[in-house]
C-alpha cells in the first residue's frame, strides 16, 4: 500500500497557470511581461550604476539601496522569465528542479529584501536620532557585516522554506499560478506533512511581525526627532531620506501580507493580485528613490550624460 502511495505521489514536473489558450493572447502576455521586465531591470540597473560610479553616493544609505536593487533584480528574474518563455512556446511545463529553484530564489530574495529594509530603518534611526555617532556606528566594516548577515539570513530562511515545502509528497502537479508559489504548492500535498511547512510559515509570520514592529517603533522615534529640527530645510532633508524607505517598506509589507495571508483561490483575480505583489515592489522601488532623492537624480543625470562619472567604488564617506 505504501508503495502505491509513493508511486502515486511522485511528481517529475509541474504545470503552471496558462494565461490563455488563445495564441494571440499568449503573445500579448509575453510582450506585456517583457515590457514590465525590461522596465524593472533598467530601473534597478540605473540605481546600481548610479551608486557604483558616483563617489558622492558612497555612503551606507546608498550602499544598502544598491543591495536592495540587486535583490529586486533577482526577485523579478526568478519568476517572470519562465512565464514569458511558457507563453512564447505555448507550454505550461516547469521541471521539479525548476520549481525548487523558483521557490528557493523567490523566498531568498524576498526575505533578504525585508531583512535589508529593517537594517535600512536602523540606518535612518542612527543618522537622524544619533547623528554624532553615525560615522562610528555605521562604518564600512559594520555596513558590510550587516549586509552579509542579511544575505546569509535570507539564504538560511530560503533553505528552511524550500525544504519544508518539497519534503511533502505531491498527488497533483497543476499549480494555479504563473510561478511556483508556496501556498499553491501546499494545496497539492498528498498527506498531512504539509503541516511542517505550515509550522514554518507560522514561525515566519512571527519573525516578520517582529521586524515590522521594530521598523514602526523606529520610525516613531525618527519622526519625533525630525519634528524637533528647528530648520524647515533640515526637516525636508530628513523627510526626503526617510519617506522613500517608508514607502518601499509599506508597499512590500502590504502586498506580501495580502498575498500570503488571504485564503487561496483559483480565480482570475488571484492571478492579477499575484502579478501586482510580484511586480509592483521591484518596479516602484527605483521610481520612489529617484523621485524623492536629489542625489540620486544628480547621479543619474551624470550617468546618462556624456560626462558620466567613472570614479571607482572605493569606500564610504
Amino acid at each position: 500500500m505504501n508503495e502505491n502511495i509513493d508511486n502515486k505521489s511522485y511528481v517529475s514536473e509541474f504545470l503552471l497557470l496558462e494565461f490563455s489558450a488563445i495564441r494571440k493572447l499568449q503573445i500579448l502576455h509575453f510582450f506585456l511581461f517583457l515590457g514590465l521586465y525590461l522596465i524593472i531591470v533598467s530601473g534597478n540597473l540605473l540605481i546600481i550604476s548610479a551608486v557604483a560610479f558616483d563617489h558622492h553616493l558612497h555612503t551606507p544609505m546608498y550602499f544598502f539601496l544598491m543591495n536592495l536593487a540587486i535583490q529586486d533584480l533577482g526577485n523579478i528574474s526568478i519568476t517572470i522569465p519562465k512565464s514569458m518563455v511558457n507563453s512564447l512556446m505555448s507550454t505550461r511545463h516547469i521541471s521539479y528542479a525548476g520549481c525548487v529553484v523558483q521557490v528557493f530564489g523567490y523566498v531568498f530574495f524576498g526575505s533578504s529584501d525585508f531583512f535589508l529594509l529593517t537594517v535600512m530603518a536602523y540606518d535612518r534611526y542612527v543618522a537622524i536620532c544619533n547623528p554624532l555617532q553615525y560615522g562610528m556606528v555605521m562604518n564600512k566594516t559594520a555596513c558590510i557585516q550587516r549586509v552579509a548577515s542579511v544575505w546569509i539570513s535570507g539564504f538560511l530562511y530560503a533553505v528552511l522554506h524550500t525544504s519544508g515545502t518539497f519534503a511533502i509528497p505531491f498527488c497533483f502537479n497543476v499549480i494555479n499560478q504563473f510561478f511556483c508559489e508556496i501556498p499553491k504548492l501546499l494545496t497539492l500535498a498528498c498527506s498531512n506533512l504539509y503541516l511542517i511547512e505550515i509550522g514554518v510559515v507560522v514561525m515566519s509570520v512571527i519573525m516578520v511581525f517582529s521586524c515590522f514592529v521594530y521598523i514602526v517603533v523606529t520610525y516613531v522615534h525618527i519622526f519625533r526627532a525630525v519634528l524637533k529640527i528647528p530648520s524647515v530645510q533640515g526637516r525636508k532633508k530628513a523627510f526626503s531620506t526617510c519617506l522613500p524607505h517608508l514607502m518601499v517598506f509599506s508597499i512590500f509589507s502590504f502586498t506580501g501580507c495580502f498575498a500570503y495571508l488571504r485564503p487561496p483561490s483559483n480565480s482570475h483575480l488571484d492571478f492579477v493580485l499575484t502579478v501586482m505583489y510580484t511586480i509592483i515592489p521591484p518596479m516602484f522601488n527605483p521610481i520612489i528613490y529617484s523621485m524623492r532623492n536629489k542625489e540620486i537624480k544628480n547621479a543619474l543625470s551624470k550617468l546618462l550624460s556624456v560626462r558620466h562619472s567613472s570614479v571607482p567604488f572605493k569606500t564610504f564617506r
